[in-house]
């Protein structure tokens, strides 16, 4: 039976593949593993299912040391970043078959076009994502309180961005007092969005001290960006309850939090600039304020002056002239008194002579009626009083004081004392 080595095998299928067919084609895919050994760029080139994100298709690419110098320059040109897992790309390869390494696609061109559109396109998608759930615009609405002073910064604890901005607000030509705080984060790398999404929880729960949130970090390679084209981050910085003012990169450099944050400016230097203008701004309308009160008040002043020389000049005649009104005033009034009660004092006055005169007959047939009754009643008095009845002949026996009713009450020698109408006798029982 006829067969072949594995040589000859991997030599044939070179040959198949190995074609024009297969020769400086363009290739879309998503970069993977990449790493830079000796001078030449390996990777795995993969192809993601949209809806699942399983990998469905998987290639060994390389870029060799004779083109990777050319190719990384030109699109780092073109996109201000380099080569990187996540990154898409459209590259121009061929199929290459080692017999030892296998077939992989040796790359001699990329398309930055294709990067960046996609980018674009992902950025895209989430602004409408936003947009869409209404919270697009909501910290752009927020208003900055006035001064802004307290500063609550997120950023890389020891970066240059970090020196750079607290170095210009110390040193503020208008000695504006700021007071701030280091939240720190990671800038860069898969942990920056959660890490920046603590420190923004953290300051939440203590938004009462600050008046709004600077996010920043140094220059550095557009790749370092890409960190921060995240959904959750960027949803969080839009619906922040305090002003947002981000500072993450170079004028060049745009990321989904410039779209959604209150503030976007250049750099972290650029940041303290804008806050220490806004202060400049503050103590200008203070100043202009206090000037227009100041106005305001000598205006005044000069008007009460001008009053209070009318008021002093026609002081002494307004005076006699108020005074002359008021009395006659009062005479009008005493003589409208008299007149009421002359009119209604005078028959009131006769009546409580009628009155008079009637009371003295009924007060004198009164009394007389009440003596001949009292005459009576003493009459009826003194008939029923025990004296009178003493004066018909009766008697009253007491012993010790008590009155007795019944002889057989009184025992044999007990002294006896009877009341009669003109004495008492004293006696004792036998």
């Amino acid at each position: 039976m006829e067969s072949l080595s594995l040589l000859q095998l991997n030599k044939r299928i070179a040959s198949l593949v190995m074609t024009p067919a297969t020769s400086n084609i363009w290739v879309t895919a998503e970069l993977s593993d990449v790493a830079v050994r000796g001078g030449h760029c390996y990777m795995e080139l993969l192809q993601k299912d949209p809806a699942s994100g399983a990998t469905v298709a998987k290639a060994r690419g390389a870029i060799w040391a004779n083109q990777f110098v050319r190719i990384r320059s030109d699109f780092y040109a073109a996109t201000g970043q380099d080569f990187c897992t996540g990154l898409k790309v459209m590259v121009r390869a061929s199929v290459s078959m080692h017999p030892v390494y296998g077939m992989s696609l040796v790359i001699n061109a990329v398309n930055p076009d294709y990067t960046m559109g996609d980018l674009l396109r992902r950025r895209n998608e989430m602004l409408a994502r936003l947009k869409q759930e209404g919270i697009l615009d909501l910290n752009r609405s927020l208003e900055f309180t006035e001064p802004t002073l307290r500063i609550a910064i997120i950023s890389a604890e020891g970066a240059a961005g970090y020196g750079d901005f607290m170095n210009q607000i110390a040193g503020n030509p208008l000695h504006l007092r700021f007071s701030t705080r280091l939240f720190p984060a990671v800038m860069q790398g898969d942990k920056a969005a959660p890490t920046i999404i603590s420190a923004l929880e953290m300051i939440a729960m203590q938004q009462d001290d600050w008046d709004c949130v600077v996010i920043i970090r140094g220059g550095g390679a557009t790749s370092d960006l890409l960190c921060f084209e995240d959904y959750n981050l960027a949803a969080h910085v839009a619906q922040f309850p305090l002003p947002v003012i981000v500072g993450i990169g170079h004028e060049r450099d745009i990321t989904i939090l410039d779209y959604v944050a209150c503030v976007r400016v250049k750099t972290p230097t650029a940041a303290a600039e804008w806050l220490i203008s806004r202060g400049k701004a503050s103590i200008y309308r203070l100043d202009l304020l206090g000037q227009q009160i100041a106005n305001i008040a000598r205006e005044h002043l000069s008007g009460c002056k001008e009053q209070l020389g009318l008021m002093e000049g026609r002081m002494p005649t307004l005076a006699t002239s108020m005074i002359e009104r008021a009395k006659a005033k009062i005479e009008r009034h005493s003589l409208a008194l008299q007149q009421i009660a002359s009119r209604h004092i005078a028959p009131r006055m006769a009546a409580l002579d009628t009155i008079e005169s009637s009371l003295n007959v009924l007060t004198a047939n009164a009394i007389q009626k009440r003596s001949a009754r009292l005459d009576a009643l003493a009459q009826m008095l003194d008939a029923l009083s025990p004296q009178a009845t003493l004066r018909r002949g009766y008697s009253i026996t007491r012993v010790d004081g008590r009155i007795v009713t019944k002889a057989s009450d009184i025992p044999s020698g007990t002294v006896m004392t009877t009341t009669l109408a003109d004495g008492e006798i004293t006696s004792v029982k036998q």
